[in-house]
């Protein structure tokens, strides 16, 4: 479980692209404080500690991340964002997320309003149905509070802290993110489905 506050940037170090992928990440982070099994959130996806170094963690690409995540567009050199797992006692400073992603969506617009960068993000027609205004949503693993929404498209603005302390402040038009929606959003979504069978009959 994580919390959608980044708290380093690593760099993909090495990349083997066979079956299943492995990945180096460089990082700040110390490697005695990485546990091998441990679970680390890379631009939002959870991924499993395979081995450590002084300056970096390795981990396994599955197949089924690699397809739904832009994890497949990795290369050496590629700037990510990182999160370790929440603990016990940690402050829980954004929203609960899992680390599994929803789906990819798109970057359509980038506008500065005053010090903060406003973005505008075109979801899937699946996904958008549980991005609300005023709700939260994780892009690339950065929690972020929705200021609207028009059909698939939602909007956020991102402070100057998070523009220098995440890859968001790198990102243009085109750009592709891991989405993760709000759990509590897809669980009453899921409920109300639910309901909706039972007064119409169904079992």
């Amino acid at each position: 479980m994580f919390t959608g506050i980044i708290t380093d940037i690593g760099v993909v170090r090495t990349l083997e692209r066979q079956g299943d992928w492995y990945a180096v990440i460089a990082t700040a982070y110390p490697a005695a404080e990485i546990a091998i099994g441990a679970s680390v959130a890379c631009a939002g996806a959870c991924l499993t500690v395979t081995g450590t170094g002084t300056d970096w963690f390795s981990a396994t690409i599955s197949a089924e991340t690699i397809d739904c995540t832009t994890l497949r567009d990795w290369d050496i050199g590629t700037r990510v964002n990182l999160e370790r797992s929440l603990r016990i006692g940690d402050e829980l400073g954004g929203h609960m997320v899992s680390g599994h992603v929803d789906g990819v969506a798109r970057l359509c617009s980038v506008a500065e309003e005053g010090d903060s960068r406003r973005l505008v993000i075109d979801a899937s027609a699946d996904l958008s149905v549980y991005i609300a205004r005023k709700g939260s949503v994780a892009v690339d693993g950065v929690s972020l509070t929705v200021n609207d929404v028009e059909d698939h498209r939602f909007g956020v603005n991102i402070i100057p802290h998070t523009l220098t302390q995440t890859t968001l402040g790198a990102a243009v038009p085109g750009t592709c993110f891991n989405l993760e929606v709000d759990m509590v959003a897809r669980y009453v979504a899921r409920r109300a489905e639910r309901l909706e069978v039972e007064c119409n009959g169904g079992v």
